[in-house]
């Protein structure tokens, strides 16, 4: 039987503590005026064009003068805690439109956007549109109110923009992945070897649309020096519905569950309150993310709404194969089978809007 690979903690900037960051407000950074006139005035040229959202490009809409902030958050992801919060932009001003545009052309100088849906859609919704519980099988996490488990999203940064915030609770939540990593070795060092080998997630449940129903990914790729994580508990044991996928071993339980109980121990998470108008922006391999359960608003205009991207950003980071994003298109690709690719929301006008027409 082939020993287990000598595993070591991991000492980069991402492997952090929310209690040790909260204490320092460092990862927010509050945009000046200048930024602020310069994203709204590109912002508003950006609704007026209304150009193809999977063929525009960053060039086409220069921000000089926020270039130098956007470049401090893309290096925030690429090597520090892997995160930033950004915070200023006056809400009060926009419609969703022009909400919608400010936070699209940030992504696009940031990384190449990447479908989120069969339908080829480049801008999604978090919004509540049933009162259903992810008790049910058929709810989708982001349509629901529930609190939802770390986990990390399948691209290679996920940024969310708050619209309007839920009337109680709805915080966002982050976990160095790193730092669950160095527990579950410090606690359980003959558990973390498991964390390297592939493991089946659910597609389908993420993804109604999707042409299969799993796909496989290792939760830790350590490769040339540099860690990510890509994980899930919940989508890992809903694969377990499917007859063709190999059943949990007691090993495998247990490490799950050890980084479930990691995640929800007081100092261990970073939980931050969204004010209409924050943007947080997120490599999904060196954090995963969740939100607090919440209350909305009773009014439909008023219920908590966010707008969602995910980015393929080049940063030359090593993954092992077939890693975390593998089984997701960016803008301009698409399947063999893809037979609705051309359904999708592809100008800020109409992507601004939520599909009312999507189940949960």
């Amino acid at each position: 039987m082939a020993s287990a690979p000598a595993l070591t903690p991991v000492t980069a900037p991402c492997a952090w503590r929310g209690d040790q960051l909260s204490a320092t407000r460092e990862w927010i950074h509050h945009l000046n005026d200048a930024q602020i006139d310069e994203l709204e005035q590109v912002g508003r040229r950006f609704v007026a064009d209304d150009p193809d959202l999977r063929t525009v490009t960053a060039a086409e809409y220069p921000l000089p003068v926020t270039a130098g902030a956007i470049t401090e958050f893309g290096r925030a992801m690429d090597t520090g805690r892997g995160f930033v919060l950004v915070r200023g932009l006056r809400m009060d001003r926009y419609d969703d439109a022009l909400a919608a545009a400010i936070f699209y052309l940030m992504g696009l100088h940031l990384g190449v956007p990447m479908r989120q849906n069969e339908l080829g859609d480049l801008v999604d919704h978090v919004l509540a549109t049933s009162d259903k519980t992810l008790q049910d099988r058929s709810a989708l996490p982001s349509r629901v109110r529930d609190r939802l488990p770390f986990h990390s999203d399948s691209s290679d940064v996920v940024a969310l923009m708050c619209l309007r915030p839920a009337k109680e609770g709805g915080a966002s939540s982050l976990v160095s992945g790193a730092t669950l990593f160095n527990e579950v070795l410090r606690r359980r060092p003959d558990l973390a070897p498991l964390l390297l080998e592939p493991w089946y997630f659910d597609w389908r449940r993420q993804d109604p649309d999707a042409p299969a129903d799993w796909y496989t990914s290792p939760i830790v790729s350590w490769t040339e020096g540099v860690f990510s994580m890509y994980a899930g508990s919940g989508m890992i044991k809903a694969a377990q519905d499917y007859p063709d996928v190999p059943p949990l071993t007691p090993k495998q339980l247990e490490v799950l569950t050890l980084l479930d109980d990691i995640s929800q121990e007081p100092g261990v998470a970073l939980d931050m309150d969204f004010q209409p108008g924050d943007i947080q922006w997120l490599l999904n391999y060196a954090a995963l993310h969740s939100r607090t359960e919440f209350v909305d608003h009773p009014e439909p205009g008023r219920q908590r709404h966010l707008l969602r991207l995910w980015l393929k950003r080049e940063t030359n980071r090593p993954l092992v194969p077939n890693f975390g994003r593998h089984v997701v298109m960016d803008r301009t690709e698409t399947r063999d089978d893809a037979t609705s690719s051309g359904s999708g929301h592809f100008t800020i006008a109409k992507a601004a809007v939520p599909r009312r027409d999507w189940g949960v």
